[in-house]
């Protein structure tokens, strides 16, 4: 009995790891290509023609045989039925085309990732990747430490909530003084300023 259960369960998961890999094949196919992504393509009928292409910032490939054609904002399957076409008249029987994607744009990842923006007195002001859980004392090392002139005690984070632009003060002589523990947590597109302190500060 309890061996028809276990197999029943490994059954249950097999398929729902088959439904979720099939799910995901099927959003990838979906999903337009972007320059700067690599295309893994496999020609059934001619295997020296098999080749890791990427495309262009133009969106534009070049394939042998095929020439040169526009990949950028069109889907896999789009793409076989376009080299397909291209190909074929060189072919007496049909061709077998599949294109995979590679790797993905890095740079574009990479500016699809979340951000925070620290400016004001500090060593490198700049935008800064948002990891989970980053607190505003994290991003202030990011950014180099705090200037000579920076007004320590009232550091500001503006958020937007809600579609209202809010804010919140960081005394940072206190919390490293220990007064406080309130080590705000940033979100996705949290602004620090640090400003400059004044005469009589």
């Amino acid at each position: 009995m309890k061996s028809a259960v276990g197999d029943y369960m490994r059954a249950v998961v097999a398929l729902l790891l088959f439904c979720g890999f099939a799910i995901g094949s099927v959003a990838q196919a979906l999903e337009p290509v972007h320059p700067g992504d690599t295309l893994l393509v496999s020609v059934f009928q001619d295997p020296k023609l098999d080749r890791k292409i990427i495309v262009g910032p133009d969106g534009m490939v070049s394939f042998p045989l095929a020439g040169h054609f526009r990949a950028g904002g069109r889907t896999l399957p789009q793409l076989e039925e376009t080299l397909k076409a291209r190909l074929q008249k060189n072919y007496s029987s049909p061709l077998d085309i599949t294109i995979a994607l590679g790797d993905v744009n890095k740079e574009e990842e990479a500016e699809s990732r979340p951000r925070v923006y620290i400016t004001g007195e500090v060593l490198k002001p700049g935008p800064y990747v948002l990891r989970a859980g980053t607190n505003v004392m994290q991003a202030l090392v990011l950014a180099g430490g705090l200037g000579q002139f920076a007004a320590k005690h009232r550091i500001q984070i503006h958020r937007r909530v809600r579609g209202i632009d809010t804010i919140q003060e960081f005394d940072y002589s206190a919390y490293m003084a220990g007064m406080f523990n309130d080590n705000i947590r940033l979100q996705r597109g949290d602004v620090i300023i640090v400003p400059e302190r004044g005469l009589l500060e």
